[in-house]
């Protein structure tokens, strides 16, 4: 017993010493590639490119000396072939490292390449195994991909940690953003009953100085980069673009909306602005009278965010006015995105044929094979729920004093 106790810590002793990471890779050997752009090319090839960092510079935290060269903290390789795999490694030919994938954090599709369908671009990302799903995917409007990644961005050296984090952000403070992650995309690619939607990215200003360092040494930029709305698709198809109101429209409907704030004309003139802190959404699929109708139900709590006009906020009947108001605008924007893509697109982006699936599957086994005529005929109801909850450090308006003490004086 005790010579097989031995025998077996013996064993374990050389199991440690005979493990290692065989798939080991040398960090020096590496190119990080933190974000890639697929555009279209001439003879259907693909222009692939892929933004590099220079960890050299990105670990300098002092300022350069006298007589040092500055380089840039990232390195843009491009390379043109007739699929995605063998661009990227035909990039080896003008980079000194191998192109390493794993830490990608945005993928930049091009739009003619959306046009034309996405679905080969994504075999290749969701079958190498070295991608993982936690990068946003974007497509470009009125620009491309290439342009998109050479621009120079403020605050963050690496432009892909830019456009990582712009999305992020104004998916939760703004709305009329959406930030799509692979393993998202694909899923809206292959359910029966839903189509994918991506939001755009595009140049603002003068792109050729944006190319330049001196882009990011000046207090206001001449380029920048901005997301603009959200694109839609049919299957794998880009078709269209939603514009703000549209955007938050679908966005509310999905229940993605987190944070936004939005501003309505007061029943007497003038404006006031509301804060939305919170959003929900449910979404009920009912057969009447033998046909497939959709009932939405929006419920935000919200709080004042600025007045600027005569209202008495102390007052309950102001409150219930201002709420009605504030609920027929989120009404109105989910509307305008319910109206744009059954009409115009014939694209069910807010997936409501998967949910008929899921209540009544004999009633979607009739609809699937002419869903998109189902679905731009298909009845959907909107009702909100607006509850505002605070109104800020103040109750009224000081302008509202400050305009009675200016009559006071008038009158004097």
């Amino acid at each position: 017993m005790c010579f097989r106790f031995k025998i077996s810590i013996l064993f374990l002793l050389v199991i440690t010493v005979l493990t290692g990471c065989w798939s080991r890779r040398e960090l020096n050997d590496l190119a990080i590639v933190v974000a890639i752009g697929i555009d279209q090319a001439e003879n259907g090839q693909y222009l692939v490119s892929a933004q590099v960092v220079n960890p050299a510079e990105i670990a300098s935290q002092s300022g350069s000396g006298a007589g040092t060269i500055n380089y840039s903290p990232i390195t843009t390789y491009q390379a043109k072939a007739d699929t995605i795999v063998e661009a990227l490694r035909k990039i080896t030919t003008v980079s000194p490292r191998k192109i390493y994938v794993s830490h990608i954090r945005m993928l930049v599709i091009g739009e003619e390449v959306a046009k034309n369908g996405i679905a080969n671009v994504l075999d290749f990302f969701s079958r190498d195994h070295e991608f993982r799903t936690d990068f946003f995917i974007t497509v470009t409007k009125d620009t491309t991909a290439e342009k998109v990644l050479s621009v120079y961005t403020e605050l963050e050296k690496i432009p892909a940690n830019k456009l990582f984090n712009s999305l992020e952000m104004s998916e939760r403070y703004w709305a009329p953003t959406r930030g799509v992650f692979l393993d998202e995309l694909l899923s809206d690619l292959i359910l029966e009953g839903k189509e994918p939607v991506l939001t755009a990215i595009t140049i603002t200003g003068d792109y050729e100085t944006g190319e330049e360092e001196t882009n990011v040494q000046e207090i206001i930029q001449d380029a920048q980069l901005k997301y603009e709305n959200i694109g839609v698709f049919k299957k794998d198809k880009l078709v269209g673009w939603l514009n703000t109101e549209e955007s938050k429209g679908f966005n509310y409907i999905t229940g993605t909306v987190n944070n936004t704030v939005g501003h309505m004309s007061c029943p007497d003139g003038g404006k006031f602005s509301k804060e939305q802190i919170v959003a929900k959404s449910k979404i009920t699929p009912k057969i009447v009278n033998g046909k497939p109708e959709i009932f939405v139900h929006i419920w935000t709590e919200s709080n004042i965010a600025e007045v600027n006009c005569q209202i008495d906020l102390s007052k309950m009947e102001t409150i219930k006015q201002l709420e009605k108001l504030a609920s027929g605008e989120i009404e109105k924007h989910a509307n305008l995105a319910i109206e744009k893509a059954q009409k115009e697109f014939q694209s069910d982006i807010f997936g409501f044929g998967d949910l008929i699936y899921r209540k009544n599957p004999k009633t979607w086994k009739k609809l699937k094979d002419h869903w998109d005529e189902a679905f731009s005929a298909m009845p959907v109801h909107v009702k909100v729920d607006v509850h505002i909850r605070r109104f800020g450090t103040i109750e009224n308006s000081f302008l509202e004093e400050l305009n009675s003490t200016s009559e006071e004086k008038e009158s004097e």
